[in-house]
């Protein structure tokens, strides 16, 4: 490990998790082009510190929403305590709380079909074909009418098909946040409201994945001499994490989420020639 590798890795994990192109996709690609399949295992635990940076990332852009959320779920529940029904609806920071945990409810079937995603890190033409395939996505959710949905009115259904969503994001190729994005639209949502509802839909899916990796992290070994270049490398991802997030929510607001799009056709066509002629030449 070396600043200038905890660096580059921090960016592009600061990027590849926020922005709308797939970092699952874009590791699997790099994987089967580039030689780097021992690259998270050989930096597992800085892996996970990556992840943590990225967490943070929406933990300060979204901090009024997350800490009026955590009042609001232990209202919530004296609320239920007492059995004190008032009759009037939910504050939408409390609704906000409920639709979050259903959406990642779908998460935990995943877990389940963990082995048979990991197999198609090794595909690379069904990588490129999800990938085209997110690219399809950012493009028409651009063009769909602007929804009126917010916390105080969105559904549980629009919940769990968001969260649906963000489950089959699970396969690399196909980017969470432009999935749980453009599902959101679809369903309705306040553009707005459907990029906020996806990044902190992540929350508890990037926490339960670190606490997933870190035991096997922690066993794989930690080389306590590269602990500086690791927080260096939590540093620039979370503050690289910031900006893409802002970036995200600017052009979402002005409706040209879709540009990621081109990015993503070109990237996925790029690397679909690419794994015919691999084949072709095997």
């Amino acid at each position: 490990m070396t600043y200038l590798l905890s660096i580059l890795m921090g960016i592009i994990q600061g990027v590849a998790e926020f922005l709308p192109i797939s970092s699952s996709g874009h590791l699997a690609l790099f994987q089967t082009f580039f030689g780097m399949e021992n690259v998270e295992e050989k930096y597992m635990f800085f892996t996970v510190l990556l992840h943590f940076g990225t967490f943070i990332s929406v933990c300060v852009v979204y901090w009024r929403d997350i800490v009026e959320m955590i009042r609001e779920f232990f209202l919530g529940i004296a609320a239920l305590a007492g059995k004190k029904d008032t009759g009037t609806p939910p504050p939408p920071a409390r609704r906000m709380v409920m639709l979050i945990i259903i959406g990642t409810l779908p998460l935990f079937v995943m877990v389940f079909l963990q082995d048979a995603v990991n197999k198609l890190f090794s595909n690379s033409i069904m990588v490129s074909c999800a990938l085209l395939v997110t690219g399809f996505m950012l493009f028409f959710s651009d063009r769909l009418a602007r929804g009126r949905k917010t916390a105080r009115n969105a559904t549980v259904v629009d919940a769990l098909i968001v969260g649906c969503g963000q489950a089959l994001a699970v396969i690399p190729g196909l980017s969470r946040s432009g999935t749980t994005i453009s599902v959101g639209m679809l369903r309705g949502f306040d553009r707005s409201f459907a990029v906020r509802y996806s990044f902190l839909l992540s929350l508890p899916a990037i926490l339960g994945a670190n606490i997933l990796e870190i035991k096997d992290a922690v066993e794989a070994g930690i080389n306590m001499e590269e602990l500086p270049m690791y927080i260096v490398g939590v540093v620039v991802a979370a503050v690289v994490g910031y900006f893409a997030i802002r970036l995200v929510k600017s052009l979402s607001d002005k409706g040209k989420f879709g540009k990621f799009a081109y990015y993503c056709w070109a990237v996925g066509l790029g690397s679909m020639i690419a794994g015919f002629v691999k084949m072709a030449m095997a």
